[in-house]
């Protein structure tokens, strides 16, 4: 969309920012098909405008009360900066830590809301956790993951996807009770501000397992988080909601659902990466993996599964090819 035009539309909408000068850059970061601007008045008055499409199922859950942009599918947000959590990757684990706390925190409020304040938002948010969804989760693990990247060929393929354990994983997890949960709460998703996280990209927010909130952040191929670091969190967010006494049974889902996450995330540096063309996503391959056989290490019936891992070569192309981007992260 040319920027003239996201100008008339901005001032439309919004009429403080009419009169003066108007800067509008894109925002290059994320795998999505959603376009992100900055639109900057002055120094000190910025938001962030969004362009997006409904090809993709969860984009039209964006916003919930969608009236005033049906016409040109724009959306207005507060912009909260640049500096994400994955930023912080770097610093010293006192600074970290407090960041961290303050991302559990803001998940711990959502995991918190009891059903009757967000059962009204059924039918306008993306299809529940459920036993097809974990499976499709793993599907697309070994479809873009194991098929694209490392070209298992497909009797192999099949065969790790038929092993009985992955269904009963799946049955188990959906046969779990649901709350409401934001489902790609990684460290690009949490922005950071004076010292405060705030979650974006809630567009995927639904019922599932805290578990597998959890597990997106303590296990997030980005930043590498040592076991000790993991243990932290957990026990921090397990006293945040007052859940000491179901510890054992959170370390269980934790695993299984940090297996989930962590195949969708491979699933789409493969789709992204080698379908899409963003090759950069590629560099993330290794860190996965090698999460994703710390934790099906501790599953006996996937043993096949963790041999045929062992012996990946993770020196996965990331070089960029025609059309591509470097710039975008998933």
């Amino acid at each position: 969309m040319q920027t003239d035009l996201l100008l008339r539309q901005t001032r439309l909408r919004l009429p403080a920012f009419s009169s003066g000068r108007i800067d509008i850059s894109a925002i290059e970061k994320g795998g999505s098909d959603r376009r992100f601007y900055r639109v900057r008045c002055s120094t000190e008055q910025s938001l962030v405008l969004v362009k997006y499409n409904l090809q993709r199922e969860e984009n039209r859950h964006y916003v919930r009360i969608a009236e005033f942009l049906a016409a040109h599918r724009l959306i207005w947000i507060e912009d909260l900066g640049e500096t994400d959590l994955f930023s912080f990757r770097d610093d010293d684990w006192l600074t970290r830590s407090a960041l961290y706390q303050s991302a559990l925190d803001e998940i711990a409020k959502l995991h918190d809301l009891p059903e009757n304040d967000w059962s009204e938002l059924r039918g306008e948010m993306p299809s529940e956790f459920n036993a097809a969804l974990y499976q499709w989760e793993q599907n697309y693990f070994f479809e873009n993951c194991l098929g694209r990247i490392f070209r298992f060929n497909e009797t192999k393929r099949d065969k790790l996807m038929s092993l009985p354990v992955l269904r009963r994983i799946a049955n188990e997890l959906a046969s779990q009770p649901r709350i409401l949960v934001h489902r790609d709460f990684q460290s690009q998703n949490i922005i950071v501000r004076r010292g405060q996280a705030h979650l974006i990209d809630f567009q995927g927010m639904r019922p599932g397992l805290a578990e597998y909130d959890l597990a997106s952040l303590l296990f997030d191929p980005y930043v590498h988080l040592t076991s000790d670091e993991r243990d932290e969190l957990l026990l921090y967010y397990l006293e945040r909601r007052d859940l000491r006494q179901n510890e054992i049974a959170v370390r269980e889902r934790l695993r299984f659902c940090a297996m989930q996450r962590l195949m969708q995330a491979l699933g789409a540096y493969g789709f992204l990466g080698l379908v899409k063309g963003n090759r950069s996503f590629l560099r993330h391959v290794p860190a996965a993996i090698g999460s994703l056989r710390q934790v099906i290490a501790d599953i006996p019936e996937l043993t096949r599964l963790g041999a045929a891992l062992a012996y990946l070569p993770l020196n996965v192309d990331v070089g960029p090819r025609a059309g591509s981007s470097s710039k975008n992260r998933p």
